[in-house]
């Protein structure tokens, strides 16, 4: 049943199309019980476009908004991790704002609600060479302070430990003596380059497998601290491997934005548990998801998240660190904030015909929540990009 609404889209052949909207919005509801997989949403932040500041060097930010974008979050029965690189960690968000961030975050959140923080190596100057104890002691400043405030590490990928590092020991040395140090079982996070290119040669080598063996060292050496680990390097077939790999009961984040149906549902032995960017853009669609997945109802779960891989794969197409700028602009399509400007001015890092592809794609898996309301604003977004209604 179409909802008789239309809007100019513009193609990649530079003619405009007239595009009729075919989505039913997703009724976004409460899960009645507990998932059967954890579900952590990356939360993006809210920008303050009319405060006096430097969207650059100071930006501000609007802490209601995003603090409701939380609150809508936890009404899905999802979790949040706060303060990752969905927030813009290493892209105009520094230390400062995310501990705040996560102070307030932690406020707000009841004891039905759960977080898991990043902790990174980010207050440290990037114009200085890092050496390994400057690492060791900014991830300790993070951890403690995270700690703090209630909420559960996540050890971020460190851009500093990779200048530092010398090699694989190097790294087992550095997360031996955090890892020691942790308050609480905490989730290790290995970050792909096509996330963060200053991120290559993680664990000490550019080659998967021989890194994966550091990784599972660590780990091995460390169980009783390692709740499990995110990895998000965007294909499946190694995580899958690692998955097989990891001992007891560490768990699989899946960060995998391309291929997380199936790696959610899993394969009959081990299945991933969620930490995604994308489940910030399609939370509806997750929510929805993940209850028919917990009542064993797998065809259910497929009907509903099987069709948002397309719109996710979009948001994070390359250069993938630029899918923030989508995430958002899902998020002011769909009535969460007032306006489509973001830290750093990095709304303008995607394209016209970007942005008109998610609207087509969120339009047909069914998340814009209110169609009207996002007719409007991509009008008003298209207007000053130079395409008129």
């Amino acid at each position: 049943m179409e909802n008789d609404l239309r809007i100019r889209l513009p193609r990649a052949d530079r003619t405009i199309e007239d595009y009729s909207l075919v989505g039913q919005p997703i009724t976004a509801q409460r899960a009645s019980g507990e998932f059967n997989r954890v579900a952590y949403a990356a939360g993006h932040v809210v920008f303050d476009p009319l405060a006096p500041s430097d969207p650059w060097v100071a930006p501000a930010i609007d802490w209601d908004r995003t603090l409701a974008f939380r609150e809508h979050l936890w009404s899905l029965n999802l979790g949040i991790a706060e303060a990752m690189d969905t927030a813009q960690r290493g892209m105009g968000f520094g230390w400062d704002m995310a501990l705040e961030l996560i102070r307030r975050t932690m406020a707000a959140a009841g004891k039905n609600n759960y977080v898991a923080s990043g902790c990174g190596t980010d207050q440290l100057d990037p114009s200085k060479p890092p050496m390994l104890d400057d690492v060791i002691r900014a991830y300790e400043e993070q951890m403690e302070a995270v700690e703090a405030c209630g909420s559960r590490v996540v050890l971020m990928a460190s851009r500093a430990l990779v200048q530092a590092a010398k090699g694989p020991d190097d790294y087992r040395n550095v997360y031996d003596r955090l890892l020691r140090q942790a308050a609480a079982p905490v989730i290790l996070h290995w970050l792909g380059p096509m996330f963060d290119p200053m991120l290559e040669g993680y664990w000490g080598h550019r080659d998967y497998s021989v890194a994966r063996d550091v990784v599972l060292d660590i780990i091995g050496e460390n169980r009783a601290k390692v709740d499990g680990i995110k990895i998000s390097l965007l294909d499946a077939a190694k995580e899958i491997d690692l998955r097989s790999l990891l001992p007891g009961s560490t768990k699989m984040y899946t960060g995998d934005d391309f291929n997380y149906v199936d790696l959610i549902a899993g394969d009959g032995q081990h299945h991933s548990h969620a930490l995604l960017g994308a489940f910030d853009a399609i939370a509806p669609a997750a929510s929805a998801a993940l209850s028919h997945l917990a009542t064993g109802d797998v065809t259910g779960y497929r009907d509903i998240l099987a069709p948002t891989e397309a719109l996710s794969r979009h948001l994070f197409a390359a250069p993938t660190r630029f899918y923030k700028t989508g995430v958002v602009f899902m998020a002011y399509l769909n009535g969460h904030q007032d306006h489509f400007t973001m830290v750093g001015g990095l709304e303008s890092a995607r394209s016209t015909l970007h942005l008109a592809d998610i609207f087509r794609l969120a339009d047909q898996v069914n998340l814009l929540a209110d169609p009207a309301l996002a007719v409007q604003r991509m009008a008003a977004v298209l207007a000053v990009r130079g395409v008129q209604q």
